[in-house]
């Protein structure tokens, strides 16, 4: 049972990961449309920027990837499985991503709204997520059976109460 949770993981992961990359990728793509717009003249340049030269570029920057990559790898480890755990790794590796590419920044102008990189990163964690997130570590179960109601209590039949006996009489007063 647990091989076949951790070769699922080998399978999830790498799957989530990739989505999360395609998110980010379309979340910047449609954030700087106009940027890629303005590249289409008469001829469909433009298109070309947007299908080929765009996703080339955010797969060219993969060591970006590696404060993402951590950031699985913890969730993994200490099976994290919230939501708001993976949203805010994938926001705060875009920013460090975004901070960490200072020498390309002179060249493509990639920091010029860092707001969109962390958004983008906000989507790709929640992307990330829904694929593999929400079952993080293959060791603790996913769908795991609450255990066992507490037995009812007991109801005892009811004491049948017998009537006191008297008390004794008092001793006779000595004359």
């Amino acid at each position: 049972m647990i091989i076949g949770r951790l070769l699922l993981r080998f399978l999830l992961v790498p799957l989530g990961g990739s989505i999360a990359i395609l998110v980010a990728v379309l979340v910047v793509l449609v954030a700087e449309w106009n940027r890629f717009a303005a590249l289409n003249g008469d001829d469909n340049s433009g298109l070309m920027a947007f299908f080929v030269i765009g996703p080339m570029l955010a797969f060219s920057m993969a060591y970006m990837l590696f404060p993402a990559i951590l950031a699985a790898l913890i969730a993994e480890a200490f099976a994290i499985r919230s939501l708001l755990y993976h949203a805010i790794c994938g926001g705060l590796s875009a920013w460090i991503s975004l901070v960490t590419i200072g020498a390309l920044d002179k060249d493509y102008d990639l920091s010029g709204e860092p707001l969109i990189a962390v958004g983008a990163g906000i989507a790709a964690g929640f992307a990330y997520w829904a694929v593999a997130g929400w079952t993080a570590g293959f060791w603790r179960p996913v769908f795991a059976s609450a255990p066992p109601p507490p037995p009812p209590p007991q109801i005892l039949p009811p004491v049948e109460r017998q009537a006191l006996p008297p008390p004794p009489p008092p001793p006779p007063a000595a004359a």
